[in-house]
């Protein structure tokens, strides 16, 4: 029983420094990282050496902090796309693409923010450019705005002040729909909760307008969002048109399947 429950302890202790980088809200440099894990900058580095050979970190070059590489994201996608709730929305996708005539994504709620886990395009799509793994603005996106209605303040608090802030950094003529304000997201947000769908045009991308619908679980809590978008002259933007109507509805059933309310 005890050769059966040895493992390698060498990886079990580097295990702490992707443990620190997952939990970290941007890189590090390798003295913090290291303290953070409890080891000598020494003892660090070479496991960080091994770890950029596999691509599971990179170093940035220009400032030498270390963060998770395309490796780490890849396994972090797989675990998320095995997910039943997951499973169950990308079998729907390319119906709901076809019926939408629009782009569709999923999205997760990661240590970043809302994350894209899946996306499919129309064919007469316009180019969207996202990528798996890309994290959406919480105020600008509708996707974001979706996670940050319906999640636990705790959660979404200061991701949200700290946008916020960068935000009022901007010149005046930011686009309107982008809240300035704390007042103006409460306001954004209460219309989300209202809706129960969330809304952006013309705010993170110029030219299109987008949706994201909440999908629950069986306590009823929020486990990703459904977001399609397209461009004004073949994209529907009406809170009560056929697009917001379509994608409410296949949230909807999607959360029931999971057997929420």
């Amino acid at each position: 029983m005890d050769k059966e429950r040895a493992g390698i302890q060498s990886v079990e202790v580097g295990f702490g420094l992707l443990e620190v980088l997952t939990r970290a809200s941007g890189p590090l440099m390798l003295k913090d990282l290291a303290a953070a894990a409890g080891m000598s900058a020494a003892k660090a580095h070479r496991y960080l050496v091994s770890y950029q050979r596999l691509n599971l970190v990179v170093q940035d070059a220009r400032t030498a902090r270390y963060d998770l590489g395309p490796s780490a994201l890849r396994l972090g996608l797989a675990a998320l796309s095995r997910v039943d709730a997951i499973r169950l929305a990308r079998e729907r996708v390319p119906a709901l693409v076809e019926q939408l005539g629009a782009t569709v994504a999923l999205a997760v709620w990661g240590n970043r923010g809302p994350t894209i886990v899946h996306w499919e395009e129309a064919p007469l799509a316009a180019t969207a450019n996202l990528r798996l793994g890309d994290v959406m603005p919480l105020l600008s996106s509708a996707t974001g705005r979706c996670f940050a209605a319906f999640l636990p303040a705790q959660k979404t608090g200061d991701m949200i002040a700290q946008e916020l802030k960068l935000i009022q950094r901007l010149p005046a003529h930011t686009p309107a729909d982008i809240p300035r304000t704390t007042q103006e997201v409460q306001s954004v947000l209460d219309q989300v909760r209202a809706q129960q769908c969330a809304r952006v045009i013309d705010a993170l991308l110029p030219g299109i307008g987008a949706f994201c619908a909440p999908v629950r679980d069986v306590g009823g809590r929020l486990v990703l969002g459904i977001t399609t978008l397209g461009p004004h002259a073949r994209f529907n933007s009406d809170w009560d048109g056929p697009v917001a109507r379509t994608l409410r509805t296949a949230a909807a059933q999607l959360t029931r399947d999971l057997g929420g309310a």
